[in-house]
């Protein structure tokens, strides 16, 4: 029926992707069907993102985007969950009176019910935030796990052969420019036979390469009481039929031990890709940003990686214009990443995110000098990322094939992640989407690859 149907809207990260895919489970469980076009459907879910101010302005944008089809008379209802939601919640429903229902976290599970209420013309209470790391101990081990999850609820909304899957929710760490563990909550690990029947599901749905995603990947069993439970989870997820890669990501360089370097750069099927979060070189800076480590140290730790492995993918992210920052640590920023040799840098420029500690912090650098340091270090990491492109010459990559556009075959080698790491072509080649093709890589534009068989 027409009125049973939704499109979802899903913005912001691989973690936000695994939320829409599960709300979309659970509507066709109830009997609503999916549309792929927001103009075709009776009702718009926006899957918002509530990051950083620039994720906030494309989240509400895509509301608006959807409010706008409620003109033409087909689209009955616009309805909000996600980060944005979640964490602003009554105030977010006042100020967006486009949409119809502002819903949280705690409403997924009930969603299909949610959805025939504003159908019905009833008006949701919009939930009143609160900090839901305050809902568990404090304790990582007397968190508690029921003996089994509730059963899967996932609708695959990109059928393409890489997939994310969701290691843990939460964050336990206390990083003063992130309002994530507010709204996120404590850090809470789904046991391994969970995340390994959705695995075996999902390579049932053709996905080939497993994309293990969390808030703080790194921290995986400490809630357990299993710490190294990854280093045994890994092996064993890369021993499903069909599955030919598992990535890991966001790893917390002060939670990187030996024991999961070793896997990472070893085992077979374990994608040796390092999605490290140094956010800083500066010690004076990470200190105030309330973070493990300095340039020297992650030198270090890149240097115990690339021993076991040279050709190791490593990417990361850095915040600019943190209060306090100064040239000089600018300056050690920059020499940090020149030496390092990353395969690929996102660059975040500072701003205040309400609830968080460093908008309280003195020494506030203003807004022109941030976009002018954001601009001088975005110059450097691509000539940076470029070169360390150029240096894979001669490599020999497997790349899982994702697309096929007049005749180049294009996807991504072991040390290029989904969306944000570049990818490579393969040129004189055919094969299919879903299929490892081993090359030698030829030339390289920017960050991506040119490769022959």
């Amino acid at each position: 029926m027409a009125e049973q149907s939704v499109a979802i809207v899903a913005l912001g990260c691989a973690r936000n992707d695994v939320d829409s895919e599960e709300l979309a489970g659970r509507l066709v469980a109830d009997g609503f069907r999916l549309a792929d076009d927001p103009s075709e459907a009776a009702a718009v879910l926006v899957n918002t993102c509530g990051f950083v101010e620039q994720a906030k302005k494309d989240s509400i944008d895509a509301v608006l985007a959807a409010a706008e089809l409620k003109a033409g008379g087909r689209t009955r209802a616009v309805v909000v969950v996600g980060c944005l939601a979640e964490r602003y919640g009554a105030v977010l429903a006042e100020e967006l009176p486009e949409a119809d229902a502002v819903l949280s976290f705690d409403d997924y599970t009930h969603i299909g019910a949610r959805l025939r209420g504003v159908f019905a013309g009833e008006q949701p209470t919009p939930h009143r935030p609160t900090d839901r790391r305050r809902l568990l101990p404090i304790a990582p081990a007397e968190r508690g796990r029921p003996a089994s999850g509730p059963p899967l609820v996932r609708r695959r909304l990109d059928g393409g052969p890489v997939a994310p899957l969701k290691l843990a929710s939460g964050c336990d760490r206390r990083c003063s420019f992130c309002a994530i563990p507010r709204f996120r909550g404590a850090f809470v690990s789904r046991p391994p036979s969970e995340v390994l029947d959705e695995a075996r599901w999902l390579a049932g749905q053709g996905v080939r390469e497993l994309f293990l995603v969390s808030e703080n990947t790194t921290s995986y069993g400490k809630d357990l009481g299993e710490l190294r439970l990854l280093e045994t989870l890994l092996p064993e997820l890369t021993m499903i039929d069909g599955i030919e890669r598992v990535r890991l990501s966001y790893l917390q360089p002060a939670e990187l031990r030996p024991s999961l370097v070793e896997v990472l750069t070893s085992a077979p099927g374990v994608t040796p890709y390092f999605d490290l979060s140094f956010q800083h070189a500066s010690g004076t800076v990470l200190r105030r940003m309330r973070r493990f480590g300095d340039g020297p140290q992650f030198l270090q730790l890149l240097e115990s990686i690339r021993d076991r492995l040279p050709d190791a993918g490593i990417r990361s992210n850095v915040i600019v214009g943190f209060p306090g920052e100064t040239e000089e640590d600018l300056a050690q920023l920059e020499s940090f990443l020149v030496t390092a040799r990353l395969d690929a840098v996102g660059i975040f420029d500072y701003s205040d995110e309400d609830g968080t500690e460093a908008a309280e912090l003195t020494g506030k650098v203003p807004p022109e000098t941030i976009a002018d340091r954001v601009e001088r270090l975005t110059a450097l990491v691509e000539e940076l990322v470029a070169q360390r492109a150029e240096d894979r010459i001669g490599a020999r990559v497997d790349v899982l094939v994702e697309s096929i556009e007049d005749g180049i075959v294009r996807g991504r080698a072991a040390h290029q992640g989904p969306e944000v790491d570049g990818t490579t072509s393969v040129i004189g080649t055919s094969a299919a989407v879903g299929e490892l093709v081993r090359g030698r890589v030829v030339g390289s534009s920017g960050i991506d690859l040119i490769a022959v068989p």
